[in-house]
């Protein structure tokens, strides 16, 4: 029985064009089972790292493992193992969707007979069982997502590639593609996701990698990339704004807890990172009661991803810097 560590191992990645260095070494493991969302801005390599990954383009350097085969060494051997649904839908308006999976299943070399019976299990495991004589053209976005997904499981792939699967869809759509991506990981297959919409990694990914120029920035579980920007945050709204820059240091004070990023103050908000969550607001509004200093509201609230995928990046910072 074959038995594999990691649904991906990646080390030292390299990747050139030219003179340009899309990827400068990059490490990067999967857990069998799992989701792991990649991130990064326009032009970090996310596109070209999947494209290694799906044996689709030859790295310059390092060692790249899908479902415990070296891609570049068995690049044909890595295909019977993967799927990879890209951006753009595969699948045929004109037919109905079982005629589509029937299809994609007869071009992977299955018979006729085990093609309509793995069609009509897709349609089942993606949930759209019942709509199988129905055109593609009267699909709902998410519906013909979900299809497009199901073409990609015709092999029942150990390892899933998503390239931003949920691009124009509306909410609905969205949660139709999540509750696909759910149940799949459920039966044991590892997705590697690559979103441009935080919320998707934060609800899909139990570890997210942030690629940067060609190289890997930051990575965790989306509560450690949160926690590493500052956690949760406490925001204030102080009574007297001229009191705001001394409530913003007695409310940073009274957080306590690890060193942590100072106190933000501007007119009557004051935000303060806190690194403890019991107790901290009693203790702030104590405080600040103290000082006679009054305040009208108080929250507690956690750091977002994209918060912290803003702060990784320094994009937060970008936008600062551009003049109004």
């Amino acid at each position: 029985m074959r038995v594999v560590a990691d649904a991906i191992a990646v080390a030292g990645l390299t990747k050139r064009y030219g003179e340009k260095v899309v990827l400068g070494g990059v490490d990067l493991t999967v857990a069998r089972g799992t989701v792991c969302a990649l991130l990064g801005p326009n032009g970090a390599g996310k596109t070209t790292a999947v494209r290694v990954l799906t044996t689709l383009t030859r790295p310059d350097a390092g060692s790249v493992q899908v479902a415990g085969v070296d891609v570049v060494r068995n690049p044909r051997a890595a295909r019977r193992r993967i799927g990879l649904i890209g951006q753009q839908p595969a699948v045929d308006d004109a037919l109905g969707a079982r005629q589509n999976l029937v299809l994609f299943a007869r071009l992977h070399h299955l018979d006729r007979r085990a093609a309509g019976v793995r069609a009509e299990e897709l349609l089942e495991q993606v949930g759209l069982a019942g709509t199988g004589a129905q055109p593609v053209r009267e699909f709902s976005g998410g519906m013909r997502r979900r299809l497009d997904i199901a073409a990609g499981l015709v092999l029942a792939p150990e390892v899933l590639f998503l390239d931003e699967p949920t691009t124009g869809l509306d909410p609905a759509g969205r949660r139709d593609v999540w509750e696909a991506v759910g149940g799949l990981v459920a039966g044991g297959t590892s997705v590697l996701l690559t979103t441009q919409y935080l919320e998707e990694a934060d609800r899909l990914a139990g570890r997210v990698c942030v690629l940067a120029g060609g190289r890997v920035i930051a990575e965790g579980a989306p509560r450690e990339l949160t926690a590493a920007i500052g956690g949760d945050r406490l925001e204030l709204v102080v009574s007297d704004p001229r009191r705001a820059g001394e409530a913003a240091l007695l409310a940073e004070r009274a957080a306590a807890g690890p060193p942590v990023p100072r106190a933000e103050g501007g007119g009557e908000r004051v935000v303060v990172p806190v690194s403890r969550r019991p107790g901290v607001v009693g203790d702030v509004v104590r405080a600040l009661d103290g000082a006679g200093i009054d305040v009208d509201d108080v929250v507690l609230r956690s750091a977002t991803l994209d918060e912290a995928y803003l702060r990784i990046t320094g994009a937060d910072r970008a936008r600062a810097e551009v003049p109004a």
